[in-house]
């Protein structure tokens, strides 16, 4: 602004006049289109006009250009009293007015442009909050869906449990209590290390060997790499549990559930392997709620459906999860 007064005032000069009226009417002119442009400015930063709307901005900068041309065509004669200068403004008014009229609409076009950035990163934090709390009120929905299908299947054989087994019920009920509580203090979109989710995948399978006796078999094995890889809390319970209940559910004979974990290619590699009968069972992709939900929730942590695969192949039911791992630079 100090330049543009400053430029004023020598071309005031420049026709003739001493520097006290030059810088006169550079001073007071430049208050008023300096005026002028605030105006437009915090006009702009309330109103943003439609495209049928900017006919409306160009007849705004217009009308503000007018209003300077008037108040110094009739306000700068009663302060600078000199013949020369009162002629000299007359026939100044058209180029002051050009001049005004692309100032104002430079700064018009400038607010319009910045204040339309800022509407837009608005819009867009807004709409990923609102995309943020759907999907974490998705995954809480998808872990409320869970929870109570196990603890019914856990009270249910505690139930039975009591009048034959008291000291087995007891201990479920503490493996159970154990189990709920690790559950609640994660988070949905909590990625945990592998060491911690198998920690906590052992209370589930204490609880469902009481349950199964020497039924049900295990056999878990990590390569030294998986330890350290990451994957969402608790997404290993709901695949062990319909391995559980698709291998054991249909026979009456020991079943062994094989867990295996390995790193491959920045993703963490788990494998589910189950027993079942081709005869009594019809495994298919998604079954049960327990894939669904974790395909579900690998979609909303990570944006991908293909994280998740199942085949069942020689009587044997295999589920292949694949996590994303971060790569970290060095």
């Amino acid at each position: 602004m100090l330049v543009w007064a400053a430029m004023h005032a020598y071309i005031v000069y420049s026709f003739g006049f001493n520097w006290y009226i030059a810088a006169t009417d550079s001073a007071i002119y430049t208050v008023l289109l300096a005026a002028a442009c605030w105006l437009i400015n915090n006009n702009l930063r309330y109103y943003q006009p439609s495209t049928k709307g900017y006919i409306n901005l160009v007849v705004w900068c217009a009308a503000l250009s007018g209003l300077c041309i008037a108040i110094a065509r009739w306000g700068l004669p009663l302060i600078i009293e000199d013949k020369g200068y009162k002629y000299f403004i007359s026939n100044s008014l058209t180029i002051r007015f050009f001049i005004s009229f692309l100032a104002v609409g430079c700064m018009a076009m400038i607010s319009f442009i910045f204040y339309s950035q800022v509407d837009q990163k608005k819009t867009e934090k807004r709409k990923f909050e609102a995309e943020r709390l759907a999907r974490e009120a998705e995954l809480y929905n998808l872990r409320q869906q869970l929870q109570p299908h196990f603890l019914f299947n856990s009270l249910n054989s505690i139930n039975a449990l009591i009048g034959i087994r008291p000291d087995e019920a007891r201990k479920m009920i503490h493996q159970l209590s154990d189990f709920l509580r690790g559950t609640l203090k994660k988070d949905d979109q909590e990625l945990v290390p592998l060491v911690d989710e198998m920690a906590h995948l052992q209370l589930y399978l204490d609880i469902e060997k009481v349950r199964f006796g020497h039924r049900l078999i295990t056999e878990i094995s990590c390569d030294k790499k998986s330890n350290e890889a990451i994957l969402p809390a608790m997404l290993l319970q709901p695949i062990v549990e319909n391995s559980i209940k698709f291998g054991l559910y249909d026979t009456t004979e020991a079943v062994t559930i094989s867990i295996r974990a390995e790193v491959s290619d920045n993703y963490l590699v788990l494998m589910v392997q189950n027993p079942y009968d081709s005869q009594t069972t019809r495994p298919r992709a998604g079954t049960g709620f327990g894939l669904s939900g974790v395909q579900r929730r690998l979609y909303l942590l990570f944006a991908r459906n293909d994280l998740v695969e199942t085949h069942a192949e020689d009587n044997t039911y295999t589920t292949i999860i694949k996590i994303p791992q971060l790569v970290t630079k060095t």
